[in-house]
């Protein structure tokens, strides 16, 4: 019994590092997530179909942010990686690929937005008993918040740059001060402009779109202040816009690292979209209660999503220190602490399902919906930690093939011809639905825990880059 908790339980200086780590991305993640309710109930009031046309949006949105994530994720494993060996020269040009990154995908993704904007908007709009009055006035509003959340797309993926650096140095708490500085703008100026508050317009959806691009600008500001205020703290900095020479071994090596990952992330959450578009088939109810649902989940989900960050500072830098049996200690304690935590947000968030929805100035089906799918996603939250941690894990050593095979090459082979299949050739009820689609993550549990128990991912990867220096 001892040596089983000596496996899986660390000891006071281990979580003393570990939530030194967690807890201000936590916050940071709490808060932004919680402005994210109440934006969300705020355009709730205007309506239902206000409220769906902007969760299509967001979830539009949501694919370029995680392409972002993605794209800056392959330079960032190899910059934990620096940081272990406190190689600033390395940790520099690592930064230098990340601005080259994540302009060119900021660049495609307005793109995208611009020419395809209607026929994104409407795959969402082809459910049962959407009467055409009801699309059109959906797109409308859908196309009105667009006009405006496009200028926050190049902010939004400047912030990620540093931040994701910072980060990657255990920097931590000032992108928790910048983010809750931008929820607090976010949340101000949507009080103004949907209702028109203190003599300001009453905008609406459009007003809420302004509010979040003034937070991503005010975010941005911030870092930029901080950061170029504490560069003896973070030397790497210094001069990193003089000139972007990448060395050639280190330029192929984030591309061949960076590839996969950028098109995991940007595959998986069109996945996601796709996800929700074969839901969309049940109606505009399922929709708009779907965003509920996710908006309230995402508030919770934090309590696993932070951890995997912890596992990919932590683990990168004992792999970038040759730290081996560390990084395979850690890492093992790092995941069982991930899943007792989600276990038990789980039961809060069950317990709290049918009081949310109550929130939200909508029909009661679309509340009894939303209620369901909040319970369903909790119940299997610990398993979702399971996965993120794993992935994290599987990244941290450069082994971006393997985790696109496992995450979103799994979903495109098995979980969507699933939920498409369930969903355009029964009359399956939404409920089992959701069910059988989450369910089929069981799979991938089982793929998961094999490869972490070979230890594909243990891989030092600046060792072979030493010219960086």
């Amino acid at each position: 019994m001892n040596s089983f908790i000596r496996r899986f339980v660390g000891d006071k200086e281990f979580y003393k590092r570990v939530f030194a780590i967690v807890i201000p991305i936590t916050i940071q993640s709490g808060i932004t997530n919680f402005v994210n309710l109440l934006d969300n109930l705020m355009v709730g009031q205007v309506g239902t179909v206000p409220m769906s046309g902007v969760a299509i949006i967001n979830q539009l949105i949501f694919v370029f942010n995680l392409c972002i994530f993605g794209g800056l994720s392959g330079a960032g494993i190899f910059g934990s990686q620096y940081w272990g060996k406190r190689n600033h020269e390395g940790l520099r040009n690592v930064f230098r690929m990340k601005v080259l990154i994540a302009l060119f995908v900021s660049l495609v993704g307005i793109l995208v937005f611009l020419i395809f904007d209607d026929n994104l908007i409407m795959w969402y709009l082809k459910g049962e008993g959407n009467s055409a009055e009801i699309n059109a006035l959906t797109l409308q509003y859908a196309k009105e918040y667009l006009s405006v959340s496009i200028w926050g797309l190049l902010p939004f993926a400047l912030i990620q740059i540093y931040v994701s650096s910072l980060r990657e140095t255990e920097e931590t708490v000032l992108p928790m001060k910048a983010g809750i500085a931008a929820v607090v703008v976010n949340l101000v100026f949507n009080y103004l402009l949907i209702f028109g508050n203190f003599g300001f317009p009453e905008l609406g959806v459009k007003g809420a779109a302004i509010a979040t691009v003034l937070s991503r600008f005010v975010e941005l500001a911030i870092v930029l202040i901080w950061t170029y205020m504490h560069t003896s703290k973070f030397p790497y900095f210094i001069g990193a816009f003089r000139h972007f020479r990448i060395p050639t071994e280190l330029f192929t090596g984030i591309l061949k690292k960076g590839t996969p990952l950028l098109a995991n992330e940007a595959l998986w959450s069109m996945g996601i979209a796709a996800q929700l578009q074969c839901y969309s088939l049940r109606g505009l109810e399922v929709v708009a209660a779907m965003n509920i649902s996710n908006t309230i989940n995402n508030l919770f989900n934090i309590a696993f999503i932070s951890m995997g960050n912890a596992v990919a500072i932590i683990i990168g830098m004992r792999l970038g220190a040759n730290e081996i049996e560390e990084a395979k200690d850690e890492d093992r304690k790092l995941i069982a602490l991930s899943i007792v935590l989600a276990a038990s947000v789980a039961i809060i968030e069950i317990a709290l399902s049918s009081l949310f929805p109550l929130l939200y100035k909508t029909e009661p089906e679309v509340r009894a919906y939303a209620s369901q799918f909040i319970i369903i996603s909790a119940s299997f939250m610990p398993m979702a930690a399971f996965l993120h941690a794993s992935y994290f894990t599987i990244r941290s050593g450069g082994k971006t093939i393997v985790t696109f095979l496992f995450d979103s090459a799994f979903m495109w082979v098995v979980t969507i011809p699933l939920a498409k299949v369930l969903a355009n050739y029964t009359s399956m009820p939404i409920q089992p639905l959701y069910i059988c689609v989450l369910a089929a993550d069981v799979i991938k549990c089982i793929v998961g825990f094999v490869m972490l128990k070979k230890g594909v991912w243990i891989q030092n990867i600046v060792d072979k880059k030493e010219e960086v220096k």
